[in-house]
Formats: structure tokens, sequence, C-alpha cells
């Protein structure tokens, strides 16, 4: 399946200009706080992410400040079509999931900002400070990042831009931390659509975590990257420039990466129509080169037409463990199948604990 996964050219300008340094500062307190996940925090363990609600806090004041220091790494499937994955008929001992939230997946209780917001109506604004953060800003617009070790954190965007956040080429370090975007229906520059929630088009990674994501054509796109415990949803259909229905995933990748590509403990939704566009709930295409060095693991996942494309001829280094493929849209999880274009004699590749969400283990077929 061919996938168009370049960003168009931006219409219209964007607004130039440094984000001002503002105090941050949070007191007081509207419910029980979590302990391993303090407010001022600008990473939270992965044990924090399985469901549990986050905070809420008095409202402080929001905008940029100098960063400050995050560690941790997040911790971290019918009948089919053919060419596609088998299910076998016995159930496996794992215990089925009736939800996300059941089994532990990131949901909206557990994704987006955890203290309030202050409006701001930036438009699509250009950020060029190095090592800007920008903290508890509820955005109507888009942000276009042409500097290293930004800081996006505890905010919500709404994008009518081709974007919600794009990382230039030439420059390092974007991180987008438990914050909301989304886009508005029908606003968009691609023909009403708006494509990317965020995207990387350099060749450093860019981190995603906590994230609640809506309403994008394809919405986490980038070749390196550590996207983890988002909670990607209700992807939007549309007909696009050239009179077409935009492919949709949640997660895509065009291949060519020269980084390490990390999808973990995420729930990945794509209810999009076979009709409408609907492409992957992970997509790995080799449309810009070789598909490598990508680990999806322990990711609830669900849609598309195969729910995962796995690189297809040449992909290598791809590591595929411990996800469920939930039936919630189609018998297979995906459409025609739970996942296609499966390289299993690849260097490294590796299939391990997958299974559909009544507990059933899902090997892939051989390739055609």
């Amino acid at each position: 399946m061919s996938r168009r996964t370049g960003l168009a050219r931006v219409a219209g300008p964007l607004l130039a200009g440094l984000l001002a340094v503002l105090a941050t500062a949070c007191s007081g307190s509207a419910g029980p706080a979590r302990p391993d996940c303090p407010d001022s925090a600008l990473t939270c363990p992965a044990s924090g992410s399985t469901g549990t609600p986050g905070t809420r806090r008095t409202p402080g004041t929001a905008g940029t400040a100098a960063p400050t220091a995050a560690t941790g790494t997040p911790s971290g499937p019918g009948a089919t079509a053919p060419g596609s994955s088998g299910a076998s008929g016995k159930p496996a001992p794992q215990a089925a999931c009736a939800s996300p939230a059941a089994c532990g997946f990131p949901d909206a209780r557990s994704t987006g900002p955890r203290i309030p917001l202050t409006p701001h109506r930036t438009g699509n604004l250009s950020v060029r400070e190095n090592g800007t953060v920008i903290r508890g800003w509820d955005i109507t617009g888009s942000l276009d990042v042409y500097a290293d070790d930004v800081t996006v954190i505890d905010t919500r965007i709404t994008s009518a831009n081709w974007w919600g956040v794009n990382l230039r080429p030439g420059h390092k370090g974007l991180r987008i931390l438990h914050t909301t975007i989304t886009a508005v229906p029908g606003k968009g520059p691609d023909n009403g659509g708006v494509d990317y929630a965020v995207s990387n088009m350099g060749t450093s990674s860019v981190e995603v975590g906590w994230c609640d994501v809506s309403v994008f054509g394809d919405a986490l796109s980038m070749g390196q990257g550590d996207i983890h415990d988002n909670y990607v949803h209700d992807i939007a259909p549309f007909v696009n420039q050239s009179g077409e229905w935009q492919h949709t995933n949640a997660v895509i990748s065009g291949g060519g990466n020269t980084g390490h590509l990390v999808v973990r403990h995420n729930t990945l939704l794509n209810p999009t129509g076979l009709k409408q566009g609907a492409s992957g709930s992970i997509g790995l295409f080799a449309d810009a080169g070789v598909v490598r060095n990508v680990t999806v693991d322990h990711n609830w996942i669900a849609g598309g037409a195969y729910a995962l494309y796995g690189g297809a001829t040449g992909a290598t280094g791809i590591k595929v463990t411990n996800n469920v493929f939930s039936t919630q849209y189609h018998p297979a999880s995906g459409g025609y199948g739970t996942v296609a274009h499966w390289n299993a004699d690849g260097a490294g590749n590796e299939w391990r604990g997958n299974r559909l969400s009544d507990g059933r283990p899902v090997q892939p077929e051989p390739s055609p």
C-alpha cells in the first residue's frame, strides 16, 4: 500500500518572534496528589500512567521558563485475510481485556494536562529560542520548532495548521509531555483536514509522553523518537487536496530513519472505515527508505486496514513484543487482518508475546 508521508508546503505566514520568559508557579490542591508524579515534574514514572487519573491543581502562572532536568525512561491481538496475521483458535493463557483501561493502558484519565490552563491565541507560532519551556498554555494555533531542547508540558494545542507541533530539520531535543493535541475538524489546510499532531522533520529523537491526541489524519509521524504512555483516538478521515481519502494512522514512520523509534505502552486507536482511507494503527512503511530499529512493545492497538504494517522487505531490527491487538473495531483488529508486511527473516526482527484482546496469540503469516 502506498503512503504519502511528506509534509505539504505550509500555507500562510507563521508568527515570528521569541517566547517571553514568565515565572511558573503552582500552589494549592484540588484533589489527592500522586506522590510519584508531582505537577512540577517534567516526566512521571510509567506506573503513574496506567489508568490512574492525573492530579489537578489550582491555577498558577503559565508561560516559559528555563528547562529543568528530566530523568527516567518509561516502562514498558479472528479470521484474517490472505497475507495477514493469523490467530490460533485455542485461547492462550493470557487474560482477556475488555478495554484499554481494564488492562492498564492509557486513556483520557491518565493523559493530558495536570493543571488548569491559561488561553493563548498564538496562531501558528514559530519557536526559535533554545531551551524554551511552554507550560500551562491553552494554545489556539500550532508550534513550529526551530530550536533545540524545547519542552511543551501540561498544555493544550488546538490546531488548524498542517500539524500541532513540528520539529524542523537540524534541531533536536523536543519533548511533548502531559499535553492534549487536537485539531479543528474541517478547518485544516489539507482540504479541511489536519495531517499531523506531532511531526518530526529532522533526524533526532522526539519524545511524546502522556499525551491525549485526536482528530488528525496521521497523528504521530516520525522515524525516530520515544512515543510512550499516550492515548491516540478519534482519528479523523478526510479527502485531501489530491481528491483522495487521506490514509490514516495513529503512528506512522516512512522509513529511512537513522535513529531508533520506540512505541511503548500507548493506546492507539484508528476507527477509520476501510472505504475512508484506513491504513494502520501503527504504519511502518518503506516510503523514504528501509525501515529499521523500531521497538513496538506493550501497546493496545486497534483498527486500520491492518492494525500493524511491519516494515516490509529489507526491514531489520523490528521488535514487536507483548502487544494487545484489540477486536473492538474488527474481528482481527484491522479490517483485513492484524499484521501485514512482516519480514520474518530480517536481521534482529522479533515477534513475541502478542495476542488479541480475547487472549488468543497472534503470529504473522509469511509474506507473499
